[in-house]
């Protein structure tokens, strides 16, 4: 619902609307802009406060910290009058990073359907602001974004990990809780510094530079958009399959007893088609009893690279222009039919090896029932293209949507942070514990608290080399993030349990975020409760076995599903070896035939360390680790 302002001059920022939740227990800001010299009344919860706006036009006045509670009315009166209302006071989180983060709730509905249908909750809210950028310093105005509370259709548009988050922190104190989405998918960590900060670590000088040129920004995009048109025009041209006067190939009609046969899922590589840019067609035909004609279905087409159009019996009934989203098409009532039917799917490969993601579901769902459309699949390429030319993504570059996006949330106040993003620097994992760790303390400047909770996700299990990683990438990752835990005031959440090895978007953020809520009570609540996994403190050498300790151990350690697995052991060679793991109260003993003499052991040391086992008895994974007779 807009804000209900009745003035022309007179404004409040842009995340001050009806609906909004504010921080309980904290000096509360607010601000805006009015004719300078006027002389405001602000009014909230039967309380007066008074400030004159500036010769400048702004206006500034803090509220005292006040308990959780609402709706209230909140009025601002100077020559003209605002009034914002149903107005909350509870705990409010930033939720930053990248597209785990941003991911909504409409995408997991595979495990969460029935739990958020139905649901309402005007306790919860989110304000998602708009995704801008600006690369010229930090910009006071906040680019717009409305509160919304949960309800059977906004729920779907939450953020699926600050919802859940969201619901086990209201279910555990009771209060609002303001959710304020800026996280932005695909984002290296850099597009969320300031420039101090980017330019005190160094080597951005040529980037920072070309994306201050304002005209050589438009020009590349306006050329690159050009091109990206014109490749898929082409695209569209040449391919047989959209010829006009021909049967199409997405037609039932047409004969495809010629073309060649795939076995769906499965990556291109290794085939004919590895090397293929452009369009290939995919056709199956089943049979269908008459019991389910005319019904209506859902096509899952489990996850494509890179895009696709799916047609049924020669009607288009879905499109996904890249990878990652889960096809989930419906079929409409009537369009399904007694006896045989024909699916064709177009795919457009444009950079990588193209294919269908293996895992995933591949069927023609009816709820009660599925047919399996998994197996043979005949196929034809419908024309081949050069490589679609990369584009330079803007908002990616360093400082952009810290100035469009955080900067101008400097003086909002938030109980703590909340952030999720690794993944698009898994390219230079080396250099990620340096700047995780500063935007930890560069936002802390921005908001001038400088013991601001900071709560993360340790990236999740997932095969790296899918999207062509090497090198324990994601390892790395995990273990720069394990490091910015020596930081006051932050926490983190181990997930290598909760991913998908071949999907960089897991369904699963409901453990996450309860275990995020988890993290809160502890760290930013100060409760006596367990929060973490098991983190290695130390590691000792006796007869030629490496002796771990642990931290957070909590009841005890154990070990899931036999014994334990993922340890692997070097010595002065530095290879590393398989190592056999033995639980000893809360140690664990290390031994390898292949290593006399231990010098480093690592746990979990796998982009998708699916053998993983270590927990604590409070049902806790053990972060990864690497460490070392020199740590």
């Amino acid at each position: 619902m807009p804000t209900s302002i009745r003035a022309q001059k007179l404004s409040v920022a842009g995340i001050f609307q009806d609906g909004m939740v504010l921080q309980r227990d904290r000096v509360i800001r607010l601000w805006g802009s009015g004719a300078p010299g006027d002389f405001l009344q602000i009014t909230f919860r039967e309380h007066a406060y008074t400030t004159t706006v500036d010769p400048a036009g702004f206006w500034e006045i803090s509220l005292p910290p006040m308990p959780a509670g609402g709706p209230f009315e909140l009025q601002i009166q100077g020559q003209e009058k605002m009034i914002i209302e149903d107005v909350l006071v509870g705990d409010v989180w930033l939720l930053g990073g990248q597209s785990n983060m941003e991911l909504p709730v409409s995408r997991t509905l595979d495990l969460y359907a029935e739990e958020v249908f139905g649901v309402e909750n005007p306790w919860i809210r989110q304000c998602r602001l708009p995704m801008t950028y600006n690369f010229h310093g930090p910009t006071l105005k906040i680019p717009g974004g409305s509160w919304e509370s949960v309800n059977p259709q906004s729920v779907l548009g939450f953020s699926a990990l600050g919802y859940f988050f969201a619901q086990a922190h209201h279910e555990q104190y009771g209060v609002p809780v303001g959710l304020v989405l800026t996280a932005v998918g695909g984002t290296p960590i850099e597009a969320w510094m300031s420039e101090g900060l980017i330019t005190r670590l160094g080597g951005y000088e040529d980037i920072l530079a070309q994306c201050k040129d304002d005209a050589y920004v438009a020009s590349t995009m306006a050329s690159e958009m050009e091109r990206l048109d014109h490749w898929y025009k082409e695209l569209n041209h040449k391919d047989l399959g959209l010829a006009p006067n021909k049967v199409a190939w997405g037609d039932p009609a047409l004969d495809d007893s010629l073309w060649g046969t795939f076995t769906v899922p499965a990556s291109w590589r290794g085939s004919d088609l590895e090397t293929v840019h452009g369009s290939v067609w995919f056709r199956k035909t089943i049979n269908l009893p008459t019991s389910l004609a005319g019904e209506r279905a859902l096509l899952r087409l489990g996850a494509i690279i890179d895009g696709d159009e799916a047609y049924l019996n020669g009607i288009h009934v879905g499109t996904t222009d890249y990878k990652y989203p889960p096809r989930k098409y419906p079929i409409p009532e009537g369009l399904l039919r007694a006896g045989l039917n024909t699916f064709a799917v177009r795919v457009i490969s444009n950079r990588d090896i193209g294919g269908f993601i293996p895992g995933k579901d591949y069927s023609l769902d009816f709820g009660e029932r599925k047919i399996d459309l998994a197996g043979e699949w005949r196929y034809k390429v419908g024309t081949p293209m050069p490589t679609l030319p990369q584009l330079t993504f803007f908002h990616y570059k360093p400082c952009g949507l810290y100035n469009a996006m955080i900067a101008p949330l400097a003086k909002y106040t938030f109980r703590g942070v909340l952030w999720y993003q690794g993944e698009s620097n898994a390219n230079a994992p080396e250099l990620y514990e340096r700047l995780f760790t500063g935007l930890i303390r560069n936002w802390r400047e921005t908001f001038k608290e400088p013991n601001l909770p900071f709560l993360f996700v340790q990236l999740p299990n997932f095969d790296a080399s899918m999207e062509g990683k090497t090198g324990f990438s994601w390892a790395k990752i995990r273990d720069a993030q394990r490091s910015a835990l020596e930081i006051p005031h932050t926490g983190m959440v181990v997930t290598i349990d909760l991913g998908e090895a071949n999907d960089l978007h897991p369904q699963n953020k409901k453990d996450i975020g309860e275990r995020m809520a988890l993290c809160a009570q502890e760290v930013v609540f100060g409760e006596p409760v367990l929060a973490q996994g098991p983190i290695c403190e130390s590691m000792t050498i006796e007869n030629g076995e490496a002796v771990l300790t642990f931290s957070h151990v909590g009841s005890g350690l154990l070990s899931r599903g036999g014994s334990l697995e993922s340890f692997t052991m070097a010595g002065s060679d530095g290879k590393f070896y398989p190592a056999q793991a033995e639980l000893q109260g809360n140690t664990i003993r290390l031994r390898s035939k292949a290593v006399d003499n231990p010098t480093a052991v690592r746990y979990a040391w796998e982009d998708n360390p699916k053998q993983a086992n270590l927990y604590n008895a409070e049902g806790l994974p053990a972060s990864p680790f690497v460490i070392s007779t020199s740590s």
